[in-house]
């Protein structure tokens, strides 16, 4: 059964539990947002195949992240900041643009990664997520779940200085331990980790 979802197509790729600020101007993502407010519903964000985040809708990649209003504030006219945290994992099975623009999808969820502790092959990447966390303050709020494989491999996802393309290849891995198994392989070659 697949439910529509209004998507926003970004240069950026949003994970479940992570934290995304967004400055939204166009009129199309303002009744948007402002309808989410109202209803308390939420929208999809794809990290962009083709176009731009400006102007026509852009075409999405399949898999994105459903994200929910964490706050809002408007400091400049015509400008809504926003703050939104990934929720559940999606596949665009169908999309049609509306008449203001914008992008209403037909998803399907995809399920929950399970929840299961960082392999003891992989537990050497804790220590550096743990001080990036610290580091990090309110972008990385708690909780902090450095005992769930999934949360990990996903707060690395964001964080280290990876392409885009290289983190929707990361949200789109079901495999949980091939995606820690991936960071542990980046932090060796780029010299963050001990080589043991």
């Amino acid at each position: 059964m697949s439910e529509r979802l209004p998507l926003f197509p970004l240069n950026t790729v949003l994970f479940p539990d992570g934290l995304l600020p967004l400055r939204v101007f166009e009129a199309r993502y303002m009744d948007m947002v402002t309808c989410c407010m109202r209803e308390g519903s939420s929208f999809g964000v794809c990290l962009i195949a083709a176009g731009q985040e400006v102007g026509e809708a852009a075409l999405p990649h399949p898999v994105g992240t459903e994200a929910r209003l964490e706050n809002w504030d408007m400091t400049e006219p015509g400008v809504l900041s926003i703050v939104v945290r990934g929720a559940r994992r999606f596949r665009v099975v169908g999309h049609e643009v509306e008449r203001d623009g914008l992008l209403n999808g037909d998803v399907e969820w995809l399920p929950a990664l399970p929840v299961q502790p960082v392999p003891a092959a992989q537990a050497e990447i804790l220590p550096l997520l743990r001080m990036l966390a610290a580091e990090a303050g309110d972008r990385l709020p708690p909780p902090h779940r450095f005992d769930d494989a999934a949360w990990v491999g996903a707060r690395y996802a964001e964080l280290l200085p990876i392409s885009a393309l290289a983190r929707q290849r990361l949200l789109e891995l079901d495999d949980v331990q091939s995606r820690l198994e991936i960071m542990q392989q980046y932090l060796r070659q780029h010299g963050l980790l001990s080589q043991g």
